[in-house]
């Protein structure tokens, strides 16, 4: 299915980065997918809005600078001009005050640069059409779950990941997940790659091993 804006048309994306391999990445991953329509890109560092704004574009894909200052500021500006457009940033960091940067600064969704190219595309589309949050705070009441340790609460996990990781080690399949949580099982696997690689395991079944060692299991509602 495509993703259509109000006239009916393939949503029109702008890159604004300072890396030619980015620009690149991000192209491959959007051209076999024939949602977007890929109108250019600016130069993060020597670009200005101007150009954004006359190519009247739905969505802008910042690129976080190695978390720069000027990141922040570029999506301040894009925002406050582009009141239509969705912003969302690239980025290596999904720490929590970098998150808190940019979403301060107007941005609609973060996206891991690890993202394969192919996936790239599903997220950027349902980050667009408010269908995904990254939350990155914990926002369940103390009653649901906290973290039994240090280790757990200085976790390298967010709050989006330790979600599924949750329900991973409850059993749930892929399938399950995505239904839980409104999402595709395309970002469910995502997510999975992002809790393998940081939790430093192979498969589900070791993930479901450290999260019960670690207290990062869910405790379960009296009765069920």
């Amino acid at each position: 299915m495509r993703v259509v804006g109000a006239e009916g048309r393939a949503k029109r994306l702008v890159v604004v980065a300072d890396n030619s391999l980015i620009v690149e990445a991000i192209a491959i991953g959007l051209r076999t997918s024939g949602e977007f329509k890929l109108l250019g890109h600016v130069n993060a560092r020597i670009g200005n809005v101007d150009a954004i704004v006359e190519a009247d574009p739905d969505v802008v894909l910042v690129d976080d600078m190695e978390r720069s200052d000027h990141a922040t500021h570029l999506i301040r500006e894009i925002t406050a001009v582009c009141d239509d457009a969705a912003v969302i940033v690239l980025t290596m960091s999904m720490e929590p005050a970098w998150l808190d940067a940019i979403f301060a600064a107007g941005a609609a969704g973060a996206i891991s640069k690890a993202t394969h190219p192919s996936a790239l595309a599903t997220l950027v589309r349902e980050t667009a059409n408010g269908n995904l949050l990254h939350v990155y705070k914990s926002a369940v009441p103390s009653s649901e779950f906290r973290p039994t340790n240090a280790a757990a609460e200085k976790g390298p996990l967010t709050s989006r990941e330790l979600e599924v990781l949750q329900l991973v080690a409850a059993g749930s399949t892929n399938g399950e997940i995505a239904q839980k949580l409104w999402v595709t099982e395309q970002t469910v696997k995502f997510h999975l790659s992002n809790v393998y690689r940081k939790l430093d395991v192979g498969n589900r079944t070791e993930a479901s091993r450290y999260a019960h060692l670690n207290g990062l299991v869910a405790a379960q509602p009296a009765g069920v």
